[in-house]
């Protein structure tokens, strides 16, 4: 497991074997099972993950409905808004399969930069990239159709389909699970023609 993560810091930084000893040292990784909440609207959090192995999803609870607004899958984080600005948290966050995910908190982060500087250059650079995709993300649901949405979502996230429950890729894509069965249909039917 570690070395799944440290195999993915390497395209940023090299890591000395006393900068992997500080990570290990740090006893971030934890395995979580499908269906675990990780975070409950309401609840304070000082604590962000990273996905090694699995998949863990946001969504807020509207009017009784299940909204989801983002999947985390291998070599993917997210640290939830109520870290940055000490408030309760307005969304969920939840294991949609069996999980091994890294968690951090920021004095822990702040023993880790101070002790080696580049670890605070990659969160730099992560959190840069991250912001830069979920604001393409943003701006290609906001301008797309359904249709469009889905054919995108072939295109760049295949994987979720086979992992994701239906009902849960319908939220994401801003539908209801009857119309995306009958926009796959549709999609596949065009396809084959």
């Amino acid at each position: 497991m570690e070395e799944a993560l440290f195999n993915f810091i390497s395209n940023y930084i090299s890591l000395s074997n006393e900068e992997k000893e500080a990570i290990l040292d740090l006893d971030i990784f934890r395995q979580v099972s499908k269906g675990t909440v990780l975070l409950k609207e309401g609840q304070k959090s000082n604590e962000g993950y990273f996905v090694l192995q699995g998949c863990i999803r946001t969504y807020y609870i509207i009017e009784g409905e299940e909204k989801t607004t983002a999947f985390y899958t291998e070599m993917e984080g997210t640290t939830p808004h109520c870290v940055l600005n000490n408030k309760p948290s307005e969304y969920y966050i939840a294991a949609t399969e069996d999980s091994l995910i890294t968690i951090s908190n920021a004095k822990m982060e702040a023993e880790i930069f101070q002790k080696f500087p580049k670890f605070e250059t990659l969160c730099r650079i992560l959190s840069e990239e991250l912001l830069a995709k979920e604001q393409i993300n943003f701006n290609d649901f906001k301008t797309s159709s359904p249709e469009k949405r889905y054919i995108n979502l072939l295109e760049k996230r295949p994987d979720l389909l086979q992992r994701v429950p239906q009902h849960q890729l319908a939220s994401y894509l801003g539908i209801k699970p009857q119309s995306l069965s009958r926009l796959r249909t549709r999609i596949t039917k065009n396809n084959k023609s």
